[in-house]
């Protein structure tokens, strides 16, 4: 009798252990993807309130060099992406590893657009081997970067209310076309 009561609390406590790792895993499993990255800026602490913010995140480096620079834009849809027009501009260092968090602040809840740089070099100037993306990663080809042709508003446009994830994925010139890094292997 005493064997089989030690063998029931043995078995309740290996189960009160499972159950208690399973709980764990599902709370970690229902945390943002973004609670494992270190959130990159001066502005990193208005991304852990309500906002308004954007957490901008981007991947698809080419190298682990540099600077990335992000800018939002708002007000007038098609003054997006204007020389000048951005409300908030973000210098970071490339990190490491893995993605980065870029928490950008705008002033309330609405429609803004986001544009990333990767300054591989960390010259400060424009390149050819410098990557770029913006929100709601429009296609653009390479004549579209050559010309400095915007896209269409609609396709970049981001509505904040909160804290508003935007993902960024990077786009370098590949010989002769513009995309992401997984476009060379095609």
């Amino acid at each position: 009798m005493r064997s089989r009561m030690a063998i029931a609390s043995r078995s309740s406590e290996v189960m009160s252990k499972l159950v208690a790792g399973m709980v764990g895993l599902s709370l970690v499993a229902a945390l943002p993807a973004a609670a494992g990255a270190a959130m990159l800026g001066p502005d990193a602490t208005a991304c852990e309130g309500s906002g308004p913010a954007m957490l901008v995140h981007v991947e698809g480096f080419k190298k682990r060099t540099g600077m990335l620079r992000v800018q939002s834009y708002g007000g007038n849809p098609t003054r997006y992406f204007e020389k000048g027009s951005w409300l908030r501009r973000v210098d970071v260092p490339v990190p490491a590893s893995g993605a980065a968090d870029i928490c950008v602040p705008v002033p309330a809840n609405g429609n803004y657009a986001v544009s990333v740089r990767h300054d591989v070099d960390g010259s400060g100037k424009t390149g050819m081997n410098d990557g770029g993306g913006m929100s709601g990663n429009p296609k653009l080809s390479l004549m579209d970067v050559i010309f400095r042709r915007k896209p269409n508003p609609d396709k970049v446009q981001v509505t904040v209310h909160g804290v508003t994830r935007v993902p960024v994925v990077l786009n370098y010139v590949q010989g002769g076309s513009f995309g992401p890094l997984a476009m060379a292997a095609r």
